[in-house]
């Protein structure tokens, strides 16, 4: 019983069961259920990769995460395992399950191919003390009260209680210190997203997605500076619009194909981040819980996933902003696009990393450029002003998982910003079209699982948002001309603490301070707190 609920929990890996099982002395009663069947663990025949129960364990894995013992959060289906550990895998499933068939989150051809594992495995999971019974009496309610046998429904609700405090309100590097205070009144603000999940194959996946929310960016108009933004923030005055509608589905063994006609980003399109604190709804308060690269672009677009559990795998996406937009100069090829390629190396479940480059183009069309997405400085945005601008993005990023309990992480990256149109157009900007920028950023962190108590999270992180470090456009200030550029360098200090109420709500309360924030040591230093509170059905 010690093992399933080691299992259980979400940090728990099929390499991490496998200790447990061959250091576990088995129960009497346990014992006499296998006598006579088994006589030694090399009786039992391996589970390859291309055995029926792999996929279909697999299938459940990528739906409904009921593995998530690797730091990239998914199942590395490509090694042969034994039927132990396979069975290890398999009752981890089914603990996770057993949860959400009671929730009405799981389709029911995926609870017949979890039924059929479970009989295929029964002696295995004997051994484990897992109870499959349970499944079998919910096919039959499903049937009788599932709105369609299809399409779920899943929602997730943020209220999120916050402040931004400070001094005074941040300037550019360069600048004297600002006489504006800080707008630091206490929010009390929501976001709400509801998804309909459909699969007509088992394998394939439609998901359309309405959001609503109110949570005012703690950005330029508050702090000054766009470095103390959360990562959940943007404000719609809570109308409900359909901010995610897209198509996957499978191409052979190796290959996912996405279709997107409405996506937010690059993270919601399969391409791992090698951060196990990703910002949003769960991890990390700011919107620095994984590299800006991540954040270029979005719109409709397409995306490739090779290989995605095996030792080297890869992502490509393509995305345009205008895609919609039939108008000259917009479309899918002529307006704003972002483009990503990704290499992924996971040799092993303890580390994994990826090499990515991305390829943007922005315009103002419709509204300011921003530049690795207001992540960094107001001069990282618009390293030339509001004019259009390409960037060629290159990064790393990387995962140590020591234990199912600790991991370190980082990443890294450099990108340089080409001027589109000509700067000579802004009234205190000189140069020529054709200009270049360089900027740079990074951070480490780290992440404790179960810290305290089962399905907690804890969360470090340091680093230096990004940093326009080169310029051939100058600007002139007071008078005076001069590259416009950061002088200083700002840092990043983050930290929260997620941990369950119950299995439907979760708190968080984080905390995140910017020394020198825009790169400006002129500036006092600027703290934000949340207490975060997500409810998921």
């Amino acid at each position: 019983m010690f093992l399933r609920r080691v299992c259980a929990k979400r940090s728990c890996s099929i390499a991490f069961a496998l200790i447990f099982i061959s250091g576990t002395k088995v129960e009497a009663q346990q014992k006499s259920t296998l006598k006579g069947q088994i006589t030694s663990v090399n009786q039992l025949s391996d589970i390859t990769p291309n055995d029926w129960a792999y996929s279909a364990l697999q299938s459940l894995v990528e739906r409904y995460g009921c593995i998530v013992g690797y730091s990239n959060r998914t199942y590395r289906g490509n090694f042969t395992l034994s039927r132990w550990e396979f069975a290890a895998g398999l009752n981890a499933c089914l603990n996770t399950i057993e949860r959400l068939i009671q929730e009405n989150f799981i389709l029911k051809n995926d609870l017949d191919k979890l039924i059929r594992l479970a009989k295929e495995f029964e002696t295995e999971l004997a051994v484990l003390g897992a109870k499959v019974d349970f499944l079998e009496q919910q096919v039959a309610f499903l049937e009788d009260h599932q709105f369609t046998t299809t399409t779920q429904l899943r929602g997730e609700v943020i209220f999120a209680v916050s402040g931004a405090f400070g001094n005074k309100q941040a300037v550019s590097s360069g600048r004297s210190q600002s006489d504006r205070n800080v707008e630091d009144n206490i929010t009390f603000t929501n976001r709400v997203r509801l998804s309909l999940n459909t699969s007509f194959r088992g394998q394939d996946l439609l998901r359309l997605r309405l959001q609503a929310r109110n949570t005012i960016p703690f950005g330029t108009a508050v702090t000054g500076s766009n470095m103390t933004r959360l990562g959940f923030d943007g404000n719609d005055n809570n109308r409900l619009d359909i901010n995610q509608a897209f198509y996957r589905f499978p191409l052979g063994d190796l290959v996912t194909i996405q279709l997107d006609a409405v996506n937010v980003g690059l993270t919601a399109r399969g391409v791992p981040t090698y951060s196990p604190v990703d910002s949003g709804a769960r991890d990390a308060i700011s919107r620095y819980g994984y590299s800006p690269i991540y954040r270029q672009g979005g719109g409709p677009g397409l995306d490739i996933t090779i290989n995605p559990r095996g030792i080297i795998g890869a992502n490509f996406s393509y995305l345009a902003s205008t895609g919609d937009n039939s108008d000259s100069g917009q479309g899918l090829t002529n307006g704003d696009f972002s483009a990503l390629a990704q290499l992924n190396l996971q040799p092993n479940s303890v580390l994994q990393f990826g090499l990515t480059y991305a390829h943007s183009y922005e315009t103002p069309e419709r509204g300011n450029v921003s530049f690795l997405q207001n992540t960094g400085s107001v001069l990282t945005s618009r390293p030339f002003g509001n004019i259009a601008t390409t960037g060629n993005h290159y990064g790393t990023q990387a995962t140590i998982r020591f234990s199912p309990h600790i991991s370190l992480f980082g990443w890294g990256g450099y990108s340089q910003a080409i001027a589109e149109d000509s700067p000579n157009s802004v009234a205190n900007l000189r140069g020529s079209q054709g200009s270049k920028a360089d900027l740079f950023y990074y951070a480490v962190g780290l992440a404790f699982f179960d810290l305290f108590q089962e399905g907690s999270l804890a969360g470090l992180i340091f680093g230096q948002p990004p940093k326009l470090i080169n310029n051939e456009v100058r600007e002139t200030v007071n008078s005076r001309v001069r590259k416009r550029e950061d002088d200083d360098t700002s840092y990043h200090l983050e930290a929260f603490y997620r941990f369950p109420i119950t299995n439907n709500i979760e708190v968080t309360p984080g905390f995140l301070v910017i020394f020198n924030p825009e790169h400006n040591k002129n500036n006092s230093t600027l703290y934000v707190g949340t207490v975060r509170t997500t409810f998921r059905f």
